[in-house]
């Protein structure tokens, strides 16, 4: 009999693999404490409906939705917006603007699991309400770059692509495209760089031809890669909206370099973010070699706490996947060796030598000290191959000639050199042989 395995999409975390989420989330959560912001927690099961307000019903097929025993439609949580919107929309007038949350978090989408995507994934959200200006966007687009930065990744190995909605809106607006083309428009930009031309045919179906000279300045407006360029294509075009527009993309670009982070940053109007809600700046991080889905993504959506009933609250945020992010780290060689031994191994003679160690033993690991020993009685040989092999760094013996004396001998594994302590002094000895307070 084969026995149980996981479902299709969801990992299992043995130790070493443990040890290495657990690096990623904990770089996240020290790049947010840096930042100032504040982590939250939420359910993992929400109402459906929380889903279906944003996204539309459309979106039911990705999710892990069911009816519960209390007859309700709930769905596993396919990402944090929504939920944290709604817990900010709860308190909003309780709380201290501007609020900057993160949370790290598992997430469930019912997709085809491929590289980089699992049906079962955890992401870092941070998220700011409360600031409209593009302010917050400076501030997240540098913690988003301190996020991959605080793991040894450079500019050689990732970049944040920056964009901008309400732009592509003023222009195409300037262009003589309605709102509803205008999302068309962006619907197939959104997909041009899979798709090629084959990405406005969904546009033509639903809204006729499109002539041969808007097209040709819609593709030219999504191939700008600079300020300047935006600067001499938008300007004579003498739109207020678009003038204004312009002083907020020289003030994002301003502060990030002022950062010291313009090498991370890239203008390209080729990202618009499929999700309709974002409504202004949106951005998304790629590695360099272009091996890799989007590291992360994320963007203002000033619309959706008052969507969801709440009072109307500007909104940016981003997220970003332990997926990807562990993958980027493995190709770049910046994996860390996992360890998972022991500071202390313990070798003792026999039962009353136990008694003695025990009481030591409880002392240390109140301390945090990582503590381990034999939990049969094993030759002294046996004890000290188990104490190297174990990782240990140090190795206190409790052998009869030691216990008579009242000492412990204390061993550095790594140059086998030893010494005796008194017993009374064991914990700030060993602690200062491993360089703990």
């Amino acid at each position: 009999m084969a026995g149980f395995q996981s479902l299709p999409g969801f990992r299992e975390f043995y130790p070493e693999d443990f040890s290495r989420r657990q690096h990623i989330f904990n770089g996240w959560r020290k790049s947010a404490n840096a930042f100032g912001f504040q982590e939250y927690d939420a359910p993992v099961l929400e109402p459906l409906e929380l889903y279906t307000t944003k996204s539309g019903d459309e979106i039911e097929g990705q999710l892990f939705s069911f009816t519960d025993k209390g007859d309700r439609q709930v769905s596993l949580r396919p990402e944090m917006t929504p939920t944290v919107c709604r817990m900010v929309g709860a308190k909003a007038g309780a709380l201290k603007r501007p609020i900057k949350w993160f949370s790290i978090a598992e997430f469930y989408r019912y997709e085809r699991a491929q590289k980089g995507r699992l049906r079962a994934f955890n992401q870092f959200n941070a998220d700011i309400f409360g600031e409209a200006g593009p302010e917050a966007e400076i501030e997240l687009i540098a913690l988003l770059i301190q996020c991959l930065g605080g793991f040894g990744l450079t500019k050689d190995d990732f970049y944040v692509r920056l964009s901008d909605r309400n732009l592509w809106f003023y222009y195409l607006e300037a262009l003589g495209f309605d709102e509803a083309q205008t999302r068309g428009i962006l619907s197939a930009v959104d997909r041009y760089e899979k798709m090629g031309d084959d990405a406005f045919k969904g546009y033509v179906e639903a809204h006729g031809a499109l002539a041969d000279d808007k097209k040709a300045k819609v593709l030219a407006f999504l191939k700008i890669k600079s300020l300047p360029e935006l600067e001499a294509t938008l300007t004579p075009l003498g739109s207020e909206k678009i003038t204004a527009r312009l002083t907020d993309w020289r003030k994002v670009l301003g502060g990030v370099a002022a950062m010291g982070l313009a090498d991370f940053i890239a203008v390209d109007l080729g990202v618009v973010r499929g999700l309709a809600y974002y409504t202004g700046f949106v951005f998304e991080a790629f590695d360099r070699k272009g091996d890799l889905r989007a590291l992360a993504g994320g963007g203002r959506y000033n619309d959706l706490v008052k969507k969801l009933g709440y009072a109307d609250l500007p909104a940016v945020g981003f997220a970003i996947g332990d997926v990807t992010t562990g993958l980027l780290l493995e190709q770049r060689g910046l994996t860390p060796a996992y360890v998972g031994g022991p500071d202390i191994y313990v070798v003792i003679g026999g039962e009353a030598e136990r008694r003695a160690a025990f009481a030591d033993i409880q002392v240390l690991r109140a301390e945090g000290l990582r503590v381990e020993y034999p939990f049969k009685d094993l030759a002294f040989g046996k004890q000290f191959k188990a104490a190297s092999e174990s990782g240990a760094k140090l190795a206190l013996i409790y052998g009869g000639d030691e216990l008579a004396k009242g000492v412990v001998k204390i061993r550095n594994l790594t140059d086998r050199s030893e010494r005796e302590v008194p017993r009374a002094e064991v914990l700030a000895e060993a602690q200062s042989a491993l360089g703990k307070p």
